[in-house]
């Protein structure tokens, strides 16, 4: 089983300091953050990003994926809802213009850090956005991120989150066999499918061969609140064995960003549970 974790527990650290930390933690993989501090695409240049890289090698982690599913380096003075916006379905045309331009940029600075993939969320639907109009927006939006994906050979996972235009495993699922085309899959979050209800097994089953990554946090029951592995519900027996079912072969990402803190403590916590249970399956 392959662990990384998240760069976003150290939204209070620099990214070479989130590197240090994660890698002295026993992970061999990352999840780097493309947004504030960390790698803001419009802020990064190429001397940045092969410093990056180096470090990267030194410390001999992957990059499991890079995170662009939040944009809070976009803004100046944060609107009511900064978390997702600018969105692929916002109701603003700037908005969604602007957000496909970075993550067609995110897209190019995951392909030089080794990155197979990155992640993505839909949007919410604000105002003026009702689900029709919303799917329409989406394929517009997503058409030309796809595209870019398949000249860089490049994944694009798309993550449901509790209240998002796509929001269910089923409903990704749906979308992946519409638009049809192969670096189109999920970066599936199994903690959303327990705070929804989903049956983990068949949502990872309803997947199969297109999870490009995989999120993983405790969940306190169906309380949408991100925990250290060991600290709620989730059953890690059961989650484990559904991933071996399914021959998974990517990275199990720890993502905390409720963590920020104290990251250290929580990524050493989170590789010596998650390495045990491993071994006890």
């Amino acid at each position: 089983m392959k662990l990384a974790f998240s760069t976003n527990a150290y939204t209070r650290f620099s990214l070479e300091q989130a590197l240090e930390g994660i890698a002295a933690a026993g992970f061999t993989g990352v999840e780097v953050l493309a947004d504030v501090p960390h790698l803001w695409p419009d802020a990064v240049d190429a001397r940045e990003v092969a410093a990056i890289r180096r470090r990267l090698e030194r410390l001999k982690l992957q990059v499991s994926n890079v995170n662009a599913n939040c944009s809070f380096g976009y803004w100046k003075d944060a609107p009511p809802e900064p978390y997702f916006e600018p969105s692929l379905i916002s109701p603003n045309l700037r908005h969604r213009e602007d957000r496909i331009r970075l993550i067609l940029k995110t897209l190019e600075l995951a392909k030089e850090l080794g990155s197979a993939n990155i992640s993505i969320t839909s949007g919410r639907m604000l105002g003026g956005m009702p689900p029709d109009r919303a799917a329409r927006q989406f394929i517009e939006s997503i058409e030309p991120i796809l595209d870019c994906a398949d000249r860089l050979q490049m994944d694009v996972g798309v993550e449901c989150e509790p209240g998002l235009f796509v929001e269910y495993v089923e409903e990704l699922r749906q979308w992946i066999d519409r638009l049809n085309h192969p670096r189109l899959g999920a970066n599936l979050d199994v903690g959303h499918c327990q705070v929804i209800g989903e049956d983990i097994p068949q949502a990872i089953d309803r997947l199969r061969g297109r999870i490009w990554n995989l999120h993983v946090e405790d969940i306190p029951g169906r309380k949408h609140y991100h925990l250290v592995p060991g600290h709620g519900t989730m059953n890690w027996p059961v989650l484990i064995n559904a991933l071996r079912a399914i021959e998974y072969n990517r990275f199990m990402t720890v993502e905390l960003y409720t963590c920020t803190q104290d990251p250290r403590a929580a990524a050493v916590e989170s590789y010596r549970f998650l390495s045990q249970q491993a071994g006890r399956t």
